[in-house]
């Protein structure tokens, strides 16, 4: 059986003075809860102490910042030194994306995993492109978890540094994630922003158009400066296909919605469309479908529109969506006030 490291009896730290955890227990303090940390952590983390105290970029401290992490991914300190050193010491950055890949798919959940990544990528000289296996590793992640907020928000933040809006596989990869769970909502709004995120440096977080400009009204928030409209007919009919394998999946609906907003397009152009799942003898396929048209009706609420239009807040009060009881009555009696 191997034994321990002990870097008290490594040769190679022989020169290190180690600084132990300080918990105010030395001051005379009583500490209010103390960690009852492994002895091997509490000595690889008393070396990372005095190295980093002393701001040494070395080797040996970069072994050591992964003996840590190995114990502790979560130890957001040593990521940051790490990186230091990785930088300092001028080292190959792919094969420190190697070593990542394993430490990411054991560590599923962990933020400073991914906050790493992002700042190894960040590097222009290291990596003035895509380096091409990295949207392959992430399909690896999503296989594992395919709504890991953490990966999603690092490709999100890729998209943006390398302008790969129009990369084919970007678009391919979220459809193949739609086609395994078309309810990924993850993949969803990925796919919103490829088709419709705004592009200009200027908003580099911003998922709508105008988001950030305090100039612009609340209804136009969202809106596109030019529209391809050959690509929001595509990006609808992808839409429909979709609605029609989970009727009761709200993200497709949602989706829909937020590309006929950014086309400055009205709900009432899917009518027919929507009207498929809500039958004249009361059959409801989608509780989608009746929350849609009943914003079609609302919206001119006028002649036999007002009563189709309280039938469907009714159901949705009644039937299909009772927890906002409250907000559907308050939406019929908003009817009244629509313009005949």
């Amino acid at each position: 059986m191997e034994e321990e490291h002990s870097y008290a009896n490594d040769p190679e730290w022989a020169s290190v003075t180690p600084i132990p955890l300080d918990d105010g227990s030395d001051s005379g303090a009583m500490p209010l809860a103390t960690i009852a940390y492994p002895p091997e952590y509490l000595e690889a983390t008393s070396y990372l102490r005095a190295v980093m105290a002393a701001n040494e970029m070395s080797e040996r401290a970069l072994k050591l910042t992964e003996d840590v992490i190995s114990m502790n991914p979560a130890h957001y300190t040593v990521w940051i030194y790490r990186a230091k050193i990785l930088f300092a010491l001028d080292k190959d950055l792919i094969d420190e994306l190697n070593w990542l890949n394993g430490v990411s798919l054991k560590y599923l959940k962990n933020y400073q995993i991914w906050h790493h990544r992002q700042v190894l990528m960040s590097s222009r000289t290291h990596f003035p492109t895509l380096p091409p296996k990295e949207l392959d590793f992430l399909m690896e992640m999503f296989a594992q978890d395919s709504k890991n907020y953490h990966v999603w928000t690092y490709r999100h933040w890729l998209v943006r540094h390398f302008q790969l809006w129009d990369l084919p596989q970007e678009l391919d990869d979220t459809h193949t994630l739609l086609k395994a769970d078309v309810r990924n909502n993850s993949a969803w709004n990925h796919r919103y922003m490829l088709r419709f995120g705004p592009r200009d440096a200027a908003e580099p977080d911003a998922g709508l158009a105008n988001a950030g400009d305090m100039t612009t009204s609340t209804a136009d928030k969202g809106r596109l400066p030019v529209v391809d409209e050959e690509l929001v007919d595509a990006e609808l009919k992808y839409a429909q296909e979709q609605i029609l394998r989970a009727p009761e999946n709200r993200s497709p609906w949602w989706y829909a919605r937020g590309v006929l907003h950014a086309a400055a397009r009205d709900l009432e152009e899917w009518e027919g469309f929507v009207g498929m799942f809500v039958g004249d003898d009361g059959a409801v396929k989608s509780s989608h479908a009746v929350e849609w048209l009943a914003d079609v009706y609302a919206k001119s609420a006028g002649g036999e529109r007002r009563p189709r239009a309280v039938d469907m807040f009714t159901l949705l009060k009644e039937k299909y969506d009772p927890i906002r009881k409250n907000y559907w009555d308050y939406r019929i009696r908003m009817l009244d006030q629509v313009a005949v």
